[in-house]
Parts: C-alpha cells; sequence; structure tokens
C-alpha cells in the first residue's frame, strides 16, 4: 500500500505550473459550503499565507512554507492517496494517480490562500472526514486499513448519493474530490497519454493544406 512516506513528493515549481494548467479546465465552485461540523481526521486550520500573486517566478525553487503552508497531515495524505488510486488505478496502459503526484496537487490547490479555492478546501477536507468515519462504523477500523471490499462500497454508497442529489451529503465531496483528481491527472503527460491527447508535438511533415481544399478557395498550391 502506498502511504504519505513511499510516494517522492513533486516539486512546488511544477506544482504552481500543474495548478496553473489545471484551472483552466476545472470550475471552481468557490466558497458557498459551510465548514466542517466537526473536528476529525480532517480538521485543519484555515489557509494562510501570501500567494504568488499575479505573476509568479516559476524559475525559481521554491521550499516549503514560501508561498503557503501545505494542509494535509500525514494521515490525511495517506487517506487521499488510497482515495485517488481508488478513483484512477493503474492499468496495463497508465499509472496510478497517486504515481503522477495527484495527491500533492491536491494539497497545493487546497492549501493555496485564495477565496475561489476555499469552497474546495472545505469539501476535500469534509470528503476525507467521511471516508474516515464511515469506514469506523462499517470495520472498525480506518478507511486505509480496511478492505478493498469496503473501501469501493463507501466511495460506491457516496457516488450513488450524489446521482440521487447533488447537494447531498457527503456524495458531493466526493464528486468534488473526483473532479480535483482528475482534473490533476488529465493534466499530466500521462494522463493526456492515456485519453490520446495529441496536442503541443510537432508534425513530422507537412504538406500544406489538400489541393481540393486550395482549389475550392481559388488558390494556387505553392512549389515546393
Amino acid at each position: 500500500m502506498n502511504d504519505s512516506t513511499s510516494l517522492p513528493r513533486v516539486d512546488r515549481r511544477m506544482a504552481l505550473k500543474w495548478i496553473s494548467s489545471a484551472t483552466a479546465s476545472l470550475a471552481i465552485p468557490g466558497a458557498s459550503f459551510g465548514a466542517a461540523t466537526k473536528p476529525g481526521l480532517a480538521h485543519a486550520a484555515a489557509p494562510s499565507g501570501k500567494g504568488y500573486g499575479p505573476d509568479p517566478d516559476l524559475m525559481k525553487i521554491y521550499k516549503p512554507g514560501d508561498l503557503w503552508p501545505l494542509t494535509l497531515s500525514d494521515d490525511q495524505r495517506t487517506l487521499l492517496i488510497t482515495l485517488c488510486d481508488i478513483i484512477l488505478p493503474a492499468d496495463d496502459q497508465s499509472p496510478s494517480a497517486s504515481a503522477v503526484g495527484v495527491p500533492d496537487f491536491v494539497d497545493e490547490w487546497i492549501s493555496s490562500p485564495y477565496p475561489a479555492q476555499a469552497g474546495d478546501r472545505t469539501l476535500v477536507l469534509r470528503c476525507l472526514d467521511e471516508c474516515e468515519n464511515a469506514a469506523q462504523t462499517r470495520a472498525g477500523k480506518s478507511f486505509v486499513k480496511a478492505s478493498s471490499e469496503v473501501q469501493f462500497a463507501i466511495c460506491s454508497d457516496f457516488a450513488i448519493a450524489a446521482r440521487k442529489d447533488s447537494k447531498k451529503d457527503p456524495g458531493r465531496f466526493l464528486l468534488r474530490l473526483r473532479d480535483l483528481i482528475a482534473g490533476g491527472y488529465y493534466t499530466t503527460p500521462e494522463g493526456m497519454k492515456d485519453i490520446g491527447y495529441r496536442g503541443n508535438i510537432s508534425m513530422a511533415s507537412w504538406d500544406g493544406p489538400p489541393k481540393e481544399v486550395l482549389e475550392k478557395l481559388g488558390l494556387e498550391p505553392q512549389e515546393a
């Protein structure tokens, strides 16, 4: 099993680039959800730090705390790693979400001190708490120590509840975490390869538009 110490951490400079690219593909819900009502595994202080401003220096090697402190404890990160790999496990073609650093992306995302991410912070932390509570109720042990059958059943029940009512707790928490995990994963090179995205790749050769297209436009093919 992967845990908080078994996977290498993503460089924070890379994480900033990652957040920038993922923001365009993730619809941010905003901070409209209430805070957690009870402390538990996912209890954490409010985000702090001044952020990186409108023009981050992506050539600088940032150290932890230079921009903002990260949110997740070791136990929270281990639980997130488990959820990442339930949602996007490894297969014959692609690595798992945790293997490409998605837990670090999510931690950076919810730790950034911006209003747009505040809602996601609440939802992700509540999701971790609800998964932990459900595992204790069903199996009498933590989520990461529960059997894979129990873990999958908890996630499935939450997902089914969310399909019936997308605003119902705790399904909405898992839905948003799923979106963040997928948004992070499919902006990595491995994720883009998995879906067959071929953008930003130079073509070996190109002979220009087809002759029939040029003729239709009344243009003459250019001599090579």
